[in-house]
């Protein structure tokens, strides 16, 4: 199961030398490794000396807590100091685009949860806000829900009423999705009541744009497959572009955004001939 780790980091302050940062002593061993994470998330690497000042530790207590932290597949530890793993990078990149306009994300998983009826068979692609809508079905009844994302896979693993089908393929580098020919040739096994897709950016004309020329393919299948797609995107992907364009709304039968989306896009996808709904918080 993925886990998905807090960035917030401690407080900083700004000296002749640069950003330094208040000592931080006294603190148990858990809490001392997830600050060390948070300096990791920050910066190239860090140096065992330096921990060890920074939490009025020796540096053998330093050495352990990295020890312990490689352990987990969380760092990597170098001459004197560690760097994140690659394992970790991936997470924190993933918790910050989950993070940004959740609120929104949030409001639009709602009204999409609105639209699965018990019995369906859903495609959710490797959106942050299609997996808002993952969390959404937990409690859903006699679902089965196909996905090339690790992240809506784990989401949903231990749901009592969904039956999760992941499909195979390569793991895109810096995101939990798989893509590819495996991907491309499972989804073509299968067939859907609904699929509920995002988007990197929805051109003025409806173009749907996505940052990765595979995961565009990708997106091109799963509304072959599906008899009816619903397109997931907050305010700000209108009126951006991004490398592939993958199709338009009017592929799809609904187009669900939320509040602060442009009144006059939003009358010009109207005209494309499908449903569009606002979400609101």
């Amino acid at each position: 199961m993925l886990n998905y780790v807090h960035t917030n980091t401690a407080l900083t302050f700004l000296t002749t030398g640069g950003i330094s940062r208040a000592p931080v002593k006294h603190l148990p061993s858990s809490a001392r490794q997830s600050q060390i994470r948070r300096r990791l998330a920050e910066r190239p690497g860090v140096t065992v000396a330096a921990l060890a000042r920074e939490f009025g530790v020796s540096g053998m207590t330093v050495r352990r807590d990295l020890a312990n932290l490689e352990a987990r597949s969380e760092v990597r530890r170098t001459h004197g100091g560690a760097v994140l793993a690659e394992r970790m990078i991936l997470e924190f990149d993933y918790r910050e685009r989950r993070e940004a306009n959740r609120a929104a994300k949030r409001a639009i998983a709602a009204a999409a949860r609105r639209l699965v009826r018990p019995g369906q068979t859903l495609i959710l692609d490797n959106g942050t806000t299609t997996l808002e809508l993952a969390a959404l079905l937990r409690d859903g009844r006699d679902l089965t829900v196909i996905t090339p994302s690790l992240a809506v896979a784990s989401e949903l693993q231990h749901a009592p009423g969904v039956e999760v089908v992941l499909l195979g393929g390569v793991i895109r580098r810096g995101s939990p999705d798989l893509t590819g020919p495996v991907t491309e040739r499972s989804l073509e096994l299968f067939s859907a009541d609904l699929a509920f897709q995002g988007a990197d950016g929805i051109g003025l004309d409806g173009s749907l744009y996505n940052s990765d020329l595979r995961l565009a393919q990708v997106d091109r299948l799963i509304r072959r497959v599906a008899r009816a797609c619903c397109i997931l995107a907050d305010h700000t992907k209108i009126g951006r572009t991004a490398l592939a364009r993958s199709g338009n709304l009017s592929d799809a039968g609904t187009f669900i955004t939320d509040a602060g989306a442009p009144p006059a896009a939003l009358r010009r996808f109207a005209r494309l001939g499908l449903k569009v709904v606002v979400a609101r918080a």
